[in-house]
């Protein structure tokens, strides 16, 4: 019974902080068999949360919670979330929003222990509407029921679940940390004497806005070019134009002022930069669905995206035979990708990676339930006619992806196709990408050798892009993560050795991208890892090691 109300305890907490606020009305009741039917009443919970006092009713489940728990879960409850009506509206009304909250639904259940769907997507908005906002304790007295049940035996099942992944992960990440280190301290390499790559470079530059217009498609590309000045008394004695070309990629709800620190970083060293903005998935659109102005992004963005770049690249080619200021300025047979999230799919099918409909069947199966959130955006492209779509496109040589989703639209069957370098980035703390599932996964399927992959521990889904006073998602700072000027110099420093080693060929980069550099530049907590190889076999050593899942979602190749 001891261990029962432990876990009573920490399934509630969980239930709270791992669940999208709003767990009942004037009472949340816990059916757990064979002990029976337990209640917890709004009103405790809104005393903790104003005045940090625990009553009689509360206690019973508080005194199985420490301390710290407590205090997150007060945290919690005090929270406001700054969203507006329209916006949980737009949200939840939509394909992978509506999918969202009914995964929820089956864990918090009406009075008449029905599906909670209807009843919690409309607390959300009565709640955001309301003059004190979308609070924990705001959405229980929205929420249309006078008791709310929880599925408290599939929650703690889900609990379990959560945490064994959550632990399976961490293993992987410290035994492959533990292997670079290993590797680093073989190397005699003193980085201290040589450049710092995350210093910028010997050039300045220029930089040149455009819109381009794809009248076939009706899409306008907005476009800032970034071109290094070569011929000024800084620079005479650094090669001049025409300069290797880097076109970047956005993510999801991002425009092309994300990768600004990026972009400017390269061109100091040389590279001709191109920042383009997907018109069907940027900062923009999305401003018009939250204002209820669009409708969400569809799955014509999985083809339109990798297309996008295909007509930029071809428009300037175009330019360069007309345009005065890019006229002789950029070099065509040296062209390389970066892209972050939905960029990162956009440059890995740049490179060869073909959408694989045979794994998004399997993975996007209704009854397939998975923790991977990255999988609600994948399987919005089952919405597509299942054809071979021509997404490669051969002049771009190396690529670069951060934190990209590819394990089901891609699978190992598209991944296995790209035959160019690529160097992968994860995060330890990507909730949207997870990373074994979506980075060091996929990191096994590339065959070409020259493959790495970059490991940032801490890191978040959002380390990656450059601070905005005008970010259009509400993300909270906690999953924002530590201070990311760190992460920006170890991306600024990685991708101009990856760059110029693979692109340009200059072989005096290569120790850059070596294990030991990445323990040089490294500053806690957000450490940097460099692998240059790992088999599936590795990996799923590591994983199914001394404390394997016990069912078939021990092998990680299930985990979608």
């Amino acid at each position: 019974m001891k261990k029962f109300f432990r876990y009573l305890g920490l399934g509630l907490l969980s239930t709270f902080l791992t669940a999208t606020p709003g767990l009942g009305a004037e009472r949340i009741s816990f059916f757990y068999p064979p002990f029976g039917e337990f209640y917890l009443s709004v009103d405790s919970l809104e005393t903790f949360a104003k005045k940090g006092k625990i009553d009689q009713d509360f206690s019973f489940y508080a005194n199985r919670a420490t301390p710290e728990q407590l205090a997150q879960l007060r945290d919690l409850l005090q929270q406001r979330f700054n969203v507006t009506p329209t916006l949980v509206s737009q949200v939840t009304y939509s394909p992978i929003g509506e999918e969202l909250v009914q995964q929820l639904g089956k864990l918090l259940l009406t009075e008449s222990r029905q599906n909670g769907f209807y009843a919690i997507r409309a607390s959300l908005i009565l709640s955001a509407a309301d003059q004190e906002g979308l609070t924990v304790v705001n959405l229980l007295r929205k929420f249309p029921s006078n008791t709310i049940r929880v599925n408290f035996t599939e929650g703690l099942r889900i609990v379990d679940d959560l945490s064994q992944l959550i632990k399976k992960k961490d293993e992987v990440f410290a035994s492959l940390q533990k292997e670079a280190i290993a590797e680093a301290a073989n190397s005699t390499i003193d980085f201290s004497k040589q450049p710092d790559l995350r210093s910028p470079g010997k050039y300045s530059w220029q930089k040149k806005s455009l819109e381009l217009n794809d009248i076939s498609r009706n899409r306008r590309l907005p476009v800032d070019i970034y071109l290094p000045k070569a011929g000024s008394p800084s620079t005479k004695e650094l090669p001049s134009p025409p300069f290797p070309l880097i076109v970047i990629s956005h993510g999801l709800a991002s425009d092309r002022s994300t990768f600004v620190y990026l972009a400017e970083h390269l061109t100091s060293y040389g590279f001709a930069v191109a920042v383009l903005e997907h018109p069907g998935s940027n900062a923009k659109r999305f401003q018009l669905y939250f204002a209820g102005l669009a409708g969400p992004p569809d799955a014509a963005e999985f083809i339109n995206r990798p297309l996008d770049i295909k007509y930029l690249l071809n428009e300037l080619q175009r330019l360069d035979k007309s345009d005065p200021t890019l006229q002789g300025k950029l070099n065509f047979q040296q062209i390389g990708a970066i892209g972050q999230s939905f960029g990162g799919y956009t440059v890995l099918t740049l490179a060869g990676a073909n959408i694989n409909f045979g794994q998004l069947k399997l993975d996007c199966n209704p009854n397939n339930s998975s923790f991977n959130l990255s999988l609600f955006l994948q399987c919005q492209a089952t919405k597509l006619p299942p054809l071979n779509y021509e997404l490669k496109d051969d002049r771009i040589k190396v690529v670069m992806a951060i934190n990209p989703f590819d394990s089901s639209i891609l699978g190992e069957g598209g991944v296995s196709q790209i035959k160019i370098p690529v160097m992968l980035v994860a995060g330890s703390q990507d909730i949207f990408a997870p990373p074994v599932f979506e980075q060091i996964r996929p990191f096994t399927w590339l065959s070409d050798s020259n493959k790495y992959l970059a490991l940032i521990e801490n890191a978040t889904h959002f380390s990656a892009i450059g601070e905005s006073k005008d970010d259009v998602l509400p993300v909270p700072s906690t999953l924002l993560g530590p201070d990311r000027v760190a992460v920006y110099s170890y991306l600024d420093a990685l991708s101009v050795a990856f760059m110029e080693t693979h692109l340009l060929n200059r072989s005096e980069y290569r120790s850059y991208l070596q294990p030991s550099y990445a323990t040089f530049i490294s500053k806690e907590p957000l450490n940097l890892s460099i692998l240059q190889s790992l088999s599936a076999d590795q990996l799923n050593q590591i994983w199914n090691g001394p404390a394997p899942l016990g069912s078939q979602k021990s092998k990680v190749k299930s985990q979608n």
